[in-house]
């Protein structure tokens, strides 16, 4: 993963409408990150919002596509070159007509369509497992239904013993700023999760099996 721009230290997490989550007890720190005007970006959007970020700014933009949970696969790469999307039911078709616009703007239009239409169960489909591999930042931990859940690792370290610690971004529902998971039960607020071999993932909101976890192919 590159950087993450954070928010001032102690910064609340607010929901798309500007107002408080009503927890504020899961976090912390929040990612300087945009959340839009919108109930969109919740859970699964947050991890194909910073899965495009990363792309984007590493110029890699053809690899820019999400799956809609019909199956439909949207291409970052044709919507910059003027196509767009058409959605009559549960059938989606790309046609012509919109403008040429590859800038950062335009792929956050993008993004909303991607969001109205995607979710955790598209997302569960389209990676791929990754439990017997080494840990990585990108990696997914996603469990698909209505609700679902999943959060990505964005960080990774090792200590001298040879154990794995990782932190955990995630967004929620409703449509929220994308933060930094504290471990529950720590009294010091730390944000680093311990790799295991058994037992369960347990996070602030959401309870995962280390089976779960999943990575972009």
């Amino acid at each position: 993963m590159a950087e993450l721009p954070l928010r001032e230290k102690q910064a609340p997490v607010k929901l798309f409408d500007g107002s408080l989550k009503h927890r504020q007890d899961v976090h912390a720190a929040v990612l300087e990150v945009s959340v839009g005007p919108r109930d969109l970006q919740q859970c699964a959007d947050a991890i194909m919002r910073l899965r495009a970020e990363y792309l984007f700014g590493n110029g890699r933009q053809d690899e820019i596509a999400f799956h809609f949970t019909n199956g439909f696969k949207a291409e970052w790469r044709r919507w910059r070159q003027g196509e767009r999307i058409r959605v009559q039911g549960h059938t989606c078709a790309w046609s012509a007509g919109g403008r040429v616009d590859g800038s950062h703007t335009e792929l956050l239009r993008f993004l909303d369509v991607v969001f109205t239409y995607a979710g955790t169960q598209s997302l569960a489909r389209e990676l791929v497992a990754a439990h017997h591999a080494p840990i990585e930042a990108g990696d997914v931990f996603i469990q698909g239904g209505s609700p679902g859940h999943a959060v990505m690792v964005v960080d990774v370290a090792h200590d001298d013993q040879g154990r794995t610690w990782f932190m955990l971004a995630q967004s929620y529902m409703p449509a929220q700023d994308i933060h930094i998971l504290k471990v529950p039960g720590r009294s010091d607020g730390s944000p680093w999760f311990l790799q295991h071999t058994a037992g369960e993932l347990r996070t602030p909101e959401w309870t995962f099996a280390w089976e779960d976890r999943k990575r972009f192919p």
